[in-house]
């Protein structure tokens, strides 16, 4: 057990030194900083052993999909790393809009009002004000999560009644499509609303995000091996 945790240790710290590496190597190519790409290690399907190796290598931005495999691994580790940051990179359930405020620190995945509505309440009640991403349906989709292209002016209005600050968007475009023109589009989209935060790109394409200025990269295979 003490070797294959030694093992999966190595493993991931070499896997996190490549993928840092590239992202240096696109932010250059592209005139940007690397520093203002912030890596989000994606560990959903995997146990808390795992985020404890990423640790140990420096990784300190974690991305979860659902809440409840989120509570199960990581209290006790944000208890352990204080800047240890968790994004909720998964649809949400209105009805788990207060777990999430509750443990997550950006919410990646605002995509209709009445979720706004229930992030505002569950704030209120908390106190816990995370960051907000508003996702959207780049590709328009019918089976995928996200506002229409043309409806985030109106949700983001929402949310600013909502006294909700929203920071940046999200997208997760088509599967069988270059990545590309769908990036372009959202970082348009960004600018065109005074958003600087853009989280875009996965494992397989987060180096030509970052070439589009992503802001956030979520990678998960790359780092943690196949699911």
């Amino acid at each position: 057990m003490l070797y294959s945790r030694r093992v999966m240790t190595e493993a991931i710290a070499v896997a996190l030194l490549g993928v840092r590496a590239k992202i240096a190597a696109a932010a250059a190519q592209a005139g940007r900083d690397p520093a203002t790409v912030t890596l989000v290690a994606v560990a959903k399907t995997f146990g808390a052993d795992a985020v404890e190796s990423a640790l140990a290598a420096g990784q300190r931005v974690f991305g979860e999909n659902r809440v409840q495999e989120a509570q199960a691994k990581y209290p006790a580790l944000k208890q352990r790393v204080p800047d240890l940051e968790l994004h909720l990179i998964g649809p949400l359930q209105t009805n788990k809009a207060r777990d999430a405020v509750e443990l997550f620190d950006v919410i990646q995945t605002v995509d209709r009002p009445k979720l706004a509505r229930e992030l505002a309440k569950a704030i209120a009640a908390t106190g816990r004000r995370p960051r907000l991403f508003v996702q959207v349906n780049i590709g328009d989709e019918p089976q995928k999560a996200g506002v229409a292209p043309g409806e985030v002016a109106a949700l983001l209005a929402e949310c600013a009644q909502l006294g909700l600050a929203v920071e940046g968007l999200m997208c997760i475009p088509p599967a069988d499509l270059p990545p590309a023109p769908f990036f372009a589009r959202l970082a348009e989209l960004a600018r065109a609303h005074g958003l600087a935060g853009l989280s875009m790109g996965m494992s397989g394409d987060y180096a030509e995000a970052v070439a589009h200025g992503a802001t956030h990269v979520r990678v998960g295979s790359a780092i943690f091996g196949k699911r």
